[in-house]
């Protein structure tokens, strides 16, 4: 029996039923993800706002990163912890389209502000006598606004193109989140259109953000090497290496998942891939910043003894 989208009032998104004896260690897993996430990345908004010695473009940047990976986490983990809670996966078309559309644009704009994180590490070390005219507030602020608002206008549009289509037979989603790929496994007809326009947003949003950011990385390397002293090198490499362990976790696992080819025997894998590049990557990239980076610690050591004290009077 075919159904057509305007029939079709809801989708079942299957997550980790096949393991339902696992639900409750899920549950407490993700819950505690989430709460690491939650509060690694607010401690890094709060101390970049809060501490002088953090008022860059660097933190600016980094500042606004963790505000993303908040909302970017919050669009599927919430949803799919009352998931295993409930052991149900139903889900409305109109609440599945919103959680794609923001899970599109909030992907999007991540991948991009990485490449203008690595352009500012790469005016600083590359051109550093040139970087408070070139990386001033007004630019740092028109590539933060440049980079939501791209992502917002492309994927919206792609979001209203895909939830156009027919979907027949099964509305079960073999996936924890609704994601474009599993969304149109369910499409009936002929999608090569739509799977071409998938493919190219990847390229556009993941590939070429990704090679500006290789581009980027490959001139700072080489500027650092070329350094005279031992220390200047080890200065200079600290102040990019937290991006770049960031920068492999997720375009690693992002490219794989939506540039790979498609196929029914792969589905486990992909969700598996999914949920790192989703969930586990934002957790990582709290605490890579607030644990590796030796700026925000130190400015975190002076900012808990002065909020302590400010509590006892």
């Amino acid at each position: 029996m075919e159904t057509n989208i305007n029939t079709m009032m809801e989708f079942v998104l299957l997550g980790f039923s096949d393991i339902p004896k696992f639900h409750w260690f899920l549950s407490g897993a993700f819950l505690a993800v989430y709460m690491i996430i939650l509060m690694g990345n607010g401690i890094i908004i709060l101390i970049t706002r809060v501490d002088p010695a953090l008022q860059t473009p660097m933190y600016f940047f980094l500042s606004n990163f963790s505000f993303l990976e908040i909302c970017y986490v919050s669009v599927t983990l919430p949803r799919m912890l009352m998931d295993l809670w409930t052991q149900k996966g139903n889900i409305s078309l109109f609440a599945c389209a919103t959680q794609m559309c923001f899970a599109l644009m909030l992907g999007a704009t991540k991948c991009l502000l990485l490449a203008v994180m690595a352009y500012d590490r790469y005016v600083a070390i590359c051109h550093p006598l040139h970087y408070p005219i070139v990386m001033n507030h007004k630019t740092c602020i028109q590539l933060v606004a440049g980079s939501w608002i791209s992502a917002i206008t492309i994927e919206v549009g792609q979001t209203g193109q895909i939830f156009s289509l027919s979907f027949c037979g099964s509305n079960q989603i073999n996936h924890f989140f609704c994601d474009n790929p599993p969304i149109l496994k369910l499409a009936c007809g002929d999608i090569f259109v739509n799977e071409m326009v998938v493919y190219i947003f990847a390229v556009v949003f993941v590939t070429v953000p990704f090679m500006l950011v290789l581009g980027s990385y490959t001139r700072i390397i080489s500027t650092i090497l070329r350094l005279p002293s031992n220390t200047g090198r080890t200065k200079a490499f600290s102040t990019c290496s937290s991006h770049l362990i960031v920068i492999v976790l997720f375009y690693g696992s992002a490219i794989i998942t939506y540039l790979k080819p498609k196929s029914n025997q792969y589905e486990e894998t992909d969700k598996l891939l999914s949920l790192f590049y989703t969930i586990l990557t934002p957790m990582f990239n709290a605490m890579i910043y607030s644990l590796w980076n030796k700026d925000v610690t130190e400015a975190l050591r002076k900012f808990l003894p002065k909020s302590l004290a400010l509590r006892h009077t």
